[in-house]
């Protein structure tokens, strides 16, 4: 009979990862509504501002655009996915044959406030190569502008 025994060097890491599930239950989703073996990760996001536009650029490497589902709510920027690892319908030698499981699927959920002057009607999407680049105009009234003065 094979055996796997999960390596775990000190009761400090332990604890540790404890404190981090806590946290993330008390600020995202918890981690009984994402399911059992769930996992959370928040992927990194760039924010910058251009003199038309702010640019949101979040790194999702392995990751398509079927997985990832942007919302506008007011002024309330969503970015998230709930991506399901397939399972193989086989069962042939070699296939399902795990002795430990721990990925069964990946759930984030980042939201952003935006700024008064943004343009919730003017969010333009794009991803490649596991990078969304979204593109949200500034309405033109807030846009800075120059002001001609005339001579009398």
């Amino acid at each position: 009979m094979k055996s796997l025994t999960m390596y775990r060097p000190a009761d400090s890491v332990r604890t540790l990862v404890d404190i981090d599930r806590l946290i993330d239950s008390f600020f995202g989703t918890p981690a009984s509504d994402r399911g059992i073996g769930a996992t959370s990760k928040y992927p990194p996001v760039d924010v910058r501002e251009t003199s038309d536009a702010y640019v949101f650029e979040a790194s999702l490497p392995g990751y398509t655009e079927k997985d990832i589902e942007i919302n506008v709510d007011g002024t309330t920027l969503t970015i998230e996915s709930k991506k399901e690892l397939e399972k193989s319908g086989k069962k042939e030698d070699g296939d399902d044959n795990y002795l430990v499981r721990e990925r069964y699927s990946e759930y984030f959920s980042r939201s952003f406030k935006l700024p008064e002057n943004a343009d919730s009607s003017e969010i333009a999407a794009e991803f490649k190569n596991g990078l969304l680049a979204l593109n949200i105009k500034k309405r033109a009234e807030a846009q800075k502008r120059v002001i001609e003065i005339s001579s009398k």
